[in-house]
């Protein structure tokens, strides 16, 4: 199982002085990034779709062997709450292809309030391509039963494993790939081990060949030292 650890974002003026130099352009925070870490969920294409251009630039600037996570327009989640999104699902995806094999999961990470509806996620999932791997982050306990668990392991979709200040989604392996969302700010090194334990644990669990974990930004720009402590865990 390969471990993927990095943060969601990495163009943080916080960071300076911490994990860039002070004087890093804005424009070469992403090699840098790169140079440290080989994967980073992007939050940018949740706010405005990507075009072509900036996945190839986003690809150039990092070397072989690095991976973005996008994550799905708002459009799609929030807006369309993923109904009647399919010309918007496919622009999405036939985008983020472009990235070729520097492309991880896209994800798609649900309101807070978007209650379970099992229909209309079957209905929505013919319309990614078969081309790309995708994870569902769902914020409304609803979900969190075992038939969602199981439409998500008959097309392989991830379920994002999120720990956050309201609570942890269940443990639960649905694709043959893991993803975890560390949300919390003050995770001492002891936590961080369980949670390197849980990984294993979900891995095996899962028959999952690899795994993302992704630490949240904050001002006090802790995120990349969590990130790299935690990866130092599994050698």
């Amino acid at each position: 199982m390969r471990v993927r650890v990095g943060t969601s974002g990495y163009a943080y003026k916080e960071w300076k002085g911490t994990f860039y130099p002070e004087e890093l352009p804005a424009d070469a925070m992403l090699s840098h990034y790169a140079s440290r870490f080989d994967t980073v969920e992007i939050n940018n294409t949740f706010y405005r779709m990507p075009n072509a251009r900036t996945i190839a630039a986003w690809a150039e600037a990092v070397p072989a062997g690095f991976t973005f996570v996008l994550k799905a327009s708002q459009k799609i989640t929030h807006v369309a709450r993923l109904q009647g999104a399919d010309d918007a699902v496919r622009y999405f995806c036939d985008t983020a292809l472009g990235m070729g094999a520097k492309l991880g999961p896209l994800l798609f990470q649900l309101p807070p309030n978007f209650k379970k509806d099992l229909d209309r996620l079957r209905g929505f999932l013919p319309a990614v391509s078969q081309e790309v791997r995708c994870v569902f982050e769902f914020r409304h306990d609803s979900w969190f039963a075992p038939d969602t668990y199981d439409l998500l392991r008959s097309r392989n979709v991830g379920l994002c494993v999120a720990d956050t200040e309201t609570g942890t989604t269940p443990l639960e392996a649905t694709a043959d790939f893991g993803y975890l969302r560390l949300r919390d700010e003050g995770y001492t090194s002891e936590d961080l081990a369980r949670w390197a334990g849980r990984v294993r644990e979900l891995g095996a669990r899962g028959h999952w060949s690899e795994v993302y974990v992704f630490f949240k930004h904050e001002e006090s720009g802790k995120g990349p030292a969590l990130a790299q402590e935690f990866r130092a865990l599994f050698g």
